[in-house]
């Protein structure tokens, strides 16, 4: 590892405008993305700002009858919470098929939604990446591609978003709040705060340098039943090659509203508003499954190495919807 200076800021300004302030450095919370990628030389900061003491670690009640989320919160705690196991099942379901218990003791609710992509050619120094080093090539593309986008890719980048945690926020339709250098804080749609590649690979959130995730919220509990599905190589430790998170509900043979992310297929969560469009008043049965399916992957990228991923989506949403639906 490169020698790097540190600090650990008393309040939330200080923390941001530490960042802000100096050239090459990065918030440190939990570590478990970050220390993998110094240790590998892929990550490089000069400072490091320690923000793990700060007081973000609370889940609150909103008066609108959601939740406040801390950033600080540990990814075990959160997927424990009772409040969150009752009315946000497809969070917690999440979580738990997420990385190990380990981990899941260390990762906080930021780190999670900020952590980089899981692509083998972005944690090999020795290839090409424009995530990695712009302008230098995607060795990926036209390579070993079975873990690679299929949506909302670029010529430029194909890989994933692995986070399992925010493709269930993005079902749930989660709000993201920061603070910056100045004290000013904001709130943003989970939706917009993750970017697709397009010709800027390396450039992954809409957050400023400095900003710093707070807390996330979210909403009070939407009507239906939630499910999180997530389809890998092996049964633990393995990111997703297709995750679903569902919220449906339905009545009288019909899916009277419908939320659905997927994870595994993007680089960022990705909220599948075709299919939503598609499952809107629809019958429940094998047809309409399909027609929503297949018009989320309309236009979706195709290669020898992720073509699987077509149909495998086709079949991971018709399990979860039928799951969602079962005796309504």
């Amino acid at each position: 590892m490169r020698d790097f200076s540190y600090e650990r800021p008393a309040g939330l300004q200080e923390a941001a405008a530490a960042v802000a302030g100096r050239t090459n450095a990065k918030f440190i919370a939990g570590g478990t993305n970050l220390i993998d990628l110094m240790k590998l030389g892929i990550e490089r900061p000069a400072h490091l700002v320690d923000i793990s003491r700060l007081p973000l670690a609370d889940i609150v009640e909103t008066p609108e009858g959601g939740l406040r989320i801390g950033a600080q919160v540990r990814n075990s705690d959160l997927a424990a919470d009772m409040r969150v196991r009752q009315r946000y099942p497809v969070l917690s379901q999440a979580l738990l098929s997420g990385a190990s218990g380990q981990l899941r003791n260390k990762a906080t609710t930021g780190g999670n939604l900020l952590q980089r992509t899981r692509c083998p050619y972005f944690y090999n120094p020795a290839m090409a990446c424009n995530k990695r080093a712009p302008g230098s090539g995607c060795s990926a593309l036209g390579g070993f591609e079975r873990s690679l986008s299929i949506l909302g890719t670029s010529s430029q980048c194909a890989a994933v978003h692995p986070s399992d945690m925010a493709v269930a926020m993005a079902a749930l339709e989660a709000r993201i709040e920061t603070v910056n250098a100045e004290g000013t804080t904001r709130s943003l749609p989970i939706s917009d705060v993750h970017r697709l590649p397009e010709e800027t690979p390396h450039v992954e959130t809409s957050l400023a340098l400095g900003e710093m995730i707070t807390a996330v919220t979210l909403p009070p509990p939407p009507a239906g039943r939630q499910l999180y599905r997530k389809v890998r190589d092996r049964a633990s430790y393995a990111f997703a090659l297709i995750s679903v998170a569902a919220v449906v509900e339905a009545d009288q043979g019909h899916i009277t509203s419908a939320r659905v992310a997927f994870g595994g297929v993007a680089p960022k969560p990705w909220r599948a508003q075709a299919a939503e469009a598609m499952l809107a008043s629809a019958r429940l049965d094998e047809v309409a499954y399909r027609a929503a399916a297949d018009a989320e992957l309309e236009g979706a990228r195709r290669s020898e190495g992720t073509d699987f991923k077509h149909e495998l989506l086709r079949r991971t949403l018709r399990l979860a919807l039928i799951e969602t639906t079962r005796a309504s």
